[in-house]
């Protein structure tokens, strides 16, 4: 979809026509709910679908506030990231409580009929950056990251986004994104290693250029 036929799309959803709601959930929601899979190894589909019904209500509450400076779909991630959060926390006290995880809401859109795809069993847009044996202890480390630091890792290897769009996204010139990744990934290295103990692979892979905006 161009920048333009987005454009016109948001301001349909803004005007209240319903087939723009449905066409913009056709367009994004199997891409939110594979990023929400790869945030979080414990989760299962019915909790990916909770979570991306929870983006997609805030998105209709809260599409008023979208002012385009990045895609839509980087917008949609970003509340997903946020979702997910809130949703492992919320899950992690309940545990702790002795409280039961809150039970799935309906898989299936009661308007649209839309479902999640299951998560693709083909190399996701991080497999260079987190290889599957390790992905558990990798995503402990990322939740022990500050927020930048997650949210730019995140944006870059789990929404497979290019440089120049979190540029966009976080306001930042390219050059400083590819800087402030760079930092944020050794950080990610030094936060894992002690869970990674006699892993001697690094976190940086073949392939994964810290250095220049790709």
């Amino acid at each position: 979809m161009s920048v333009a036929e987005e454009t016109e799309l948001i301001a349909r959803c803004r005007r209240g026509e319903a087939r723009a709601w449905e066409e913009l959930f056709e367009q994004h929601y199997d891409a939110v709910g594979r990023f929400v899979f790869q945030l979080g190894p414990e989760l299962t589909r019915e909790d990916v679908e909770e979570i991306c019904q929870e983006v997609f209500l805030g998105a209709i509450r809260h599409l008023g506030t979208f002012r385009g400076s990045s895609r839509l779909q980087t917008w949609l991630f970003r509340i997903a990231a946020n979702k997910a959060r809130d949703y492992r926390s919320h899950r992690a006290a309940a545990k702790r409580g002795g409280g039961q995880v809150p039970l799935s809401l309906q898989a299936e859109d009661p308007e649209s009929g839309l479902t999640l795809d299951a998560p693709s069993g083909a190399p996701g847009p991080d497999a260079a950056l987190l290889k599957t044996e390790r992905m558990s202890l990798l995503r402990m480390a990322l939740d022990q990251l500050e927020e930048p630091c997650r949210e730019i890792i995140q944006l870059r290897y789990f929404g497979d986004l290019s440089y120049e769009e979190m540029a966009q996204t976080l306001a930042l010139h390219p050059k400083t994104v590819s800087s402030r990744l760079s930092k944020c990934l050794d950080r990610l290295e030094t936060v894992a290693r002690p869970l990674l103990a006699g892993d001697e692979t690094p976190l940086e892979e073949p392939g994964v250029q810290r250095a220049n905006p790709g």
